[in-house]
């Protein structure tokens, strides 16, 4: 049993999200918590999460080996054709 007087009031409160959804829980909080995200509309938790490529970083990388995997097939086929 805790001691009474020095804990905080552990009382049911509803969280609401932006999205509409809403449910019950225990905190110390006192009223209501509204958040901006949640399981339900976050991307990575409902699958939609996309990969997004920053100033073409994926596609310059892509360039860069394109270009020295074909300059190592160039110079391999030309010392097999000398």
């Amino acid at each position: 049993m805790p001691k009474q007087g020095i804990h905080p009031n552990y009382e049911t409160i509803r969280v609401q999200c932006a999205c509409g959804h809403s449910f019950e829980t225990r905190s110390t909080h006192k009223g209501d918590i509204r958040m901006e995200i949640c399981s339900n509309c976050h991307p990575f938790f409902t699958g939609k999460q996309k990969m997004i490529d920053t100033a073409g970083r994926v596609e310059r990388f892509r360039r860069k080996y394109a270009q020295s995997d074909s300059a190592k097939a160039e110079t391999a086929a030309a010392g097999t054709a000398k």
